[in-house]
């Protein structure tokens, strides 16, 4: 054997291509070399932004007896979770049902068949902590196949453990259930702040992963019910995540989730989709409160993204690593971001601004982080700096921005984490989404980051013809056929994207998407939507995405996506898809609504009904983006059409429409003027030329 993956795309793959191991990619010729030659497959799935994954690979993964016994008992497979999300949901699934927990990079023996009989994560070249050695791991595994009794047994928990799997992801309720009713999201949310760290903010009380799922339920709640408890617990959470070391402080943008309960600490990979979906729940505490703090932590994150994330034709790429090159020469986790007074005296020129930088985020002799160093935090106020060196607050606040943008300056000149260049559709979708809620809500030049993103997709990984979405571009190299969180994230990306602007194009996109969806990925049989298409790879079991994980549940996207473009091609049947997926799973919804918010979200919207917003006008007018900024409705559906009657039949026969929508009928632009119709449950306000008039009529309904 040899390794094989000097031609991979993807970074992680790529990262492993020098190794001594004898990697093979995931596929059919790796597994047929199995068979022939009688030995286990062993599996390890990771990502390029992993720390235990590059600390597995310095320890192991190049060690030339550790790659003997891979070699000579196995055939080592290499697979990037980003680039085969199912392939590790499978596999992690079984992790979780057989040591209550999971994590990267997973490690899995596989028979040739791919039935998994040994699972684990991390594991340390010699026993530490009550961890066994790999090595030994490896010899004992391979012993076992060798002896027919071990091995009748190995292959026996392989049967035991692929009905377990498959049960697990495949099953669904003999019988559907009843749809939660508009009053579930009180019910969603009480659950929530019932569960909230409410000293720290968000859930837990060891490590702090952001949560936007269930910020949305909760302000949603709040909004329906004015019960404070909920925007207490939402605020409570955002506030501790604008302020600790999960935001970069000096380059915008989220780090992935945080080591401690006080969000002091993170684990220092940025990946874009918490940085599409965090600026959404803070904007949407934006809209309910007012906070210019939220906005302008979404303006920044928006800036990252578009400085340091974004491909020169438009797309978004993955993520940056979690460690750089240090002053040692060796890479450290954190070591572009943490600062020691010293180098913040360094970096910035007078010495009462370098001063006033330390207090405000906290950098101190010992710091907080390893090596003396400190991770940005905000440990004190202007105003509390202003009392303390006797100055106006204006001027403290002055001081610190021109600090900051200093040591920004100086961060420049270090040494990068990597990038990792793939570009993902579904990860790309809820970008997507992210800069066209900017665009509606803070400033409309953001529609042009979601236009052109969704034009890279659209070009690059969308095949008309074969209505086929691919997963990853990487320097020209597109493969992968897409998932369900492909097209449902995309097709919300494209969706809103039409909302911010009122270009059709988008809107026939996604709702080629959409149908997409409903043809490939909904099985009429069991009422569900599956993360694989019809007649796509078989794996040991055919996942269902239906829990929030990093990522929003792509089943809820899904539901949600179809429910309302269902508002414009009513005839196609998406309402009944959305309609029987929530039904389907209704009980699980209900028995765990945090672990379901996506689902919860699609539930509700489906039980409420869309605020639909019709706007005859050429686009979203820009001066009404004001109202639409400081007005917090959760399901609003902005659908803008042409001025004229003759145009929207233009516009009708263009999407392949047999009539004209009813969103759009008899709703033209009255007295040459753009005119908005605000319409819920088939009830609508008069047509109105002021988009203030018609958002109070809405939120008086409600």
């Amino acid at each position: 054997m040899e390794n094989r993956l000097d031609e991979a795309a993807s970074p992680y793959l790529q990262q492993h291509a020098d190794n001594p191991v004898a990697w093979q990619p995931w596929d059919a010729e790796a597994r047929e070399l199995a068979e022939q030659r009688d030995v286990p497959i062993f599996l390890s799935i990771g990502y390029s932004a992993c720390h235990w994954c590059h600390v597995m690979e310095d320890e192991s993964f190049t060690d030339p007896d550790i790659a003997e016994k891979l070699n000579r008992d196995f055939v080592p497979v290499k697979v990037d979770r980003e680039e085969r999300p199912d392939v590790d949901s499978v596999y992690m699934t079984v992790c979780q049902l057989v040591t209550g927990s999971g994590g990267w990079p997973l490690s899995v023996w596989l028979t040739p068949e791919g039935k998994p009989f040994q699972v684990g994560t991390y594991y340390p070249p010699e026993p530490r902590q009550d961890m066994p050695g790999f090595g030994q791991v490896l010899d004992d595994i391979a012993a076992s196949w060798k002896d027919p009794e071990g091995r009748q047994s190995l292959e026996a928990r392989a049967d035991q453990w692929t009905d377990a799997v498959e049960g697990r992801l495949e099953d669904t309720p003999d019988q559907p259930g009843e749809a939660p009713d508009s009053e579930f999201i009180d019910a969603a949310a009480s659950t929530a702040a019932q569960n909230a760290d409410r000293v720290h903010g968000g859930w837990g009380r060891g490590q702090k992963f952001p949560q936007p799922g269930r910020i949305h339920i909760l302000l949603r709640a709040y909004d329906r019910t004015d019960n404070e408890a909920y925007r207490d617990v939402a605020v409570e959470t955002l506030d501790e995540m604008a302020a600790g070391g999960l935001y970069d402080h000096v380059g915008g943008g989220f780090h992935r989730y945080c080591v401690d309960r006080k969000w002091t600490v993170p684990h220092f990979e940025k990946m874009l989709y918490d940085n599409a979906e965090l600026p959404r729940a803070f904007l949407a505490g934006y809209q309910l409160t007012g906070e210019e703090r939220y906005a302008e932590v979404s303006r920044e994150t928006f800036a990252f993204v578009e400085r340091e994330l974004t491909h020169p034709e438009g797309g978004f790429y993955s993520t940056l690593d979690a460690e750089s090159e240090a002053e040692s020469g060796e890479r450290e986790e954190g070591a572009f971001y943490v600062w020691t007074p010293e180098a913040v005296h360094e970096a910035v020129d007078d010495e009462r601004d370098a001063e006033l930088f330390c207090g405000r985020y906290g950098v101190v002799e010992g710091g907080n982080f390893e090596n003396g160093q400190t991770v940005l935090n905000e440990s004190a106020t202007p105003h509390e700096l202003a009392a303390k060196y006797d100055m106006t607050v204006d001027d403290v606040e002055e001081r610190i921005e021109r600090a900051k943008r200093q040591v920004f300056e100086a961060r420049e000149g270090r040494p990068r984490p990597p990038r990792d260049e793939k570009i993902l559709a579904g990860w790309n979708g809820l970008m997507v989404s992210a800069f066209a809620e900017g665009a509606i809500t803070l400033d409309p030049e953001y529609a042009a980051a979601a236009e052109e993103a969704v034009d890279f997709c659209r070009e690059y990984l969308w095949d008309a013809d074969g209505r086929r979405l691919n997963r990853r571009f990487k320097d020209g190299d597109v493969g992968i056929e897409g998932y369900l969180e492909d097209y449902a994230f995309l097709g919300r990306g494209a969706l809103d994207t039409y909302q911010a602007t009122g270009n059709r194009e988008y809107l026939a996109f996604a709702l080629e998407l959409g149908r997409v969806i409903r043809d490939a990925f909904y099985d009429e049989d069991e009422e569900t939507l599956y993360f694989t298409p019809t007649g796509g790879e078989s794996l040991v079991a055919r996942p269902q995405e239906l829990t929030d994980t990093s990522t929003p549940s792509s089943a809820g996207v899904a539901a949600q996506l179809l429910g309302a473009l269902d508002h414009v091609a009513p005839e196609e049947g998406f309402a009944e898809v959305t309609e029987s997926v929530v039904e389907t799973h209704a009980a699980k919804i209900e028995s765990s609504p945090l672990a379901h918010a996506a689902l919860v979200l699609a539930a509700d919207d489906s039980a409420v009904g869309a605020l639909e917003l019709t706007i005859a006008a050429d686009g979203l007018p820009n001066d009404w983006r004001d109202e639409l900024a400081s007005t917090y409705l959760p399901t609003r559906f902005i659908s803008v059409r042409p001025p004229t009657e003759a145009d929207v039949e233009e516009w009708t026969e263009e999407l392949g429409f047999d009539d004209v929508p009813p969103i759009w009928a008899n709703r033209e632009a009255r007295e040459g003027r753009p005119t908005v119709y605000a319409c819920r449950n088939f009830t609508c306000s008069p047509p109105k030329h002021d988009l203030a008039e018609a958002l109070a009529w809405a939120k008086s309904d409600l």
